[in-house]
């Protein structure tokens, strides 16, 4: 009953802002900005809102640069190399918010009860030795990309629940981790489905359990951009979100309940492989794509509850300071938000 109605509400948000945003002339009149991402299925609202005009027809001129992680995407935004962009909450954004530099304006992808979403691999060598669950995962090596990450998050969760000890590794790079994982160099990692699932199709890696199961309603990543742009360029950051949020709702309505049929899907499979796996051929890149659908936050609504829990845990951790408070993050005028 919770995620029906979560699911209705976030349509009707969706549809909110979008009409909201664009329903008279835009107020950025072909500015120039610069959109930060990774080639992830999860930020494929971007790419919608670029290839099908929603950005311009908002106003807007975007250029898209592609990261491997989200701390500098972070630091890239505070720096104003970037004016927007999608990534997970991480210590660094928040060190950096509390620093004045930036503020998270929305949200993008969120863990969903009834949706496929993300996973907890095992190396194959600790497949092989037992470990078939996370529950069995106690005195392993989790990969992150840094200390605070998002992949921390999920690996300490875990750990929490199950009441069992992870040796946590930093490898700076998505591809880095991937590469340890399948040659035994580690034994644990989470990540989107779309990544995970061909890593299990490989037979080098294999999936033991979903973050969904440990962290309900997870607010997966944020849309976030600088303090300034948040308080001084309202009009500007209304039309990007508006922008964004057409693009959201294409992929939901297209990706995860198929509104268009299967002609809508292949077309929309198109459109992202520009972006992912686009060094594979279309029919390889297809299924991973598919493989990795999971809900967007329709009219970029954001979860406040799963934030709070977030900053609660590097909090715990020592990861940043002690006295910041979620509206230090967050600014809630832009979009509704949950919880």
């Amino acid at each position: 009953m919770i995620s029906l109605n979560r699911r209705k509400a976030l349509a009707l948000m969706g549809g909110t802002i979008a009409a909201a945003g664009l329903s008279t002339p835009a107020l950025s009149q072909g500015r120039k900005i610069t959109v930060g991402a990774l080639r992830f299925t999860s930020h494929s609202a971007s790419f919608i809102a670029l290839q099908r005009d929603y950005f311009k027809q908002a106003g807007l001129d975007v250029e898209l640069k592609f990261f491997q992680a989200s701390t500098p995407m972070a630091v890239a935004i505070a720096s104003g190399d970037v004016d927007y962009a999608v990534t997970a909450m991480s210590g660094g954004l928040v060190s950096l918010a509390d620093k004045g530099a930036i503020k998270i304006i929305g949200g993008a992808l969120s863990e969903e009860a009834g949706i496929d979403g993300q996973k907890y691999l095992v190396s194959d060598a600790a497949f092989q030795a037992g470990v078939t669950s996370p529950a069995m995962l106690d005195g392993k090596s989790y990969g992150i990309t840094s200390a605070g990450s998002s992949f921390h998050y999920m690996g300490s969760k875990l750990a929490q629940a199950e009441g069992i000890s992870l040796s946590f590794k930093p490898l700076q790079k998505v591809g880095a981790i991937i590469g340890a994982l399948k040659s035994g160099q580690i034994d644990a990692w989470s990540i989107v489905p779309h990544i995970a699932k061909p890593l299990a199709g490989s037979g080098k890696v294999h999936i033991i359990g979903n973050v969904a199961d440990y962290i309900p309603d997870y607010q997966v990543t944020t849309v976030f951009t600088s303090a300034k742009n948040a308080a001084d360029e309202r009009g500007m950051t209304g039309d990007f979100l508006a922008g964004f949020s057409r693009g959201v709702a294409d992929y939901n309505a297209t990706m995860i309940d198929h509104a268009h049929g299967d002609d809508g899907v292949v077309e929309m499979v198109d459109l992202i492989h520009k972006y992912v796996y686009a060094d594979r051929p279309r029919e390889k890149a297809a299924k991973s794509i598919i493989n990795g659908t999971m809900r967007l936050n329709e009219g970029a609504a954001l979860n406040t509850a799963s934030l709070q829990d977030q900053l609660s845990w590097y909090q715990s951790e020592g990861l940043v300071g002690s006295d910041i408070t979620l509206e230090t993050v967050v600014d809630s005028s832009y979009v509704k938000t949950l919880g």
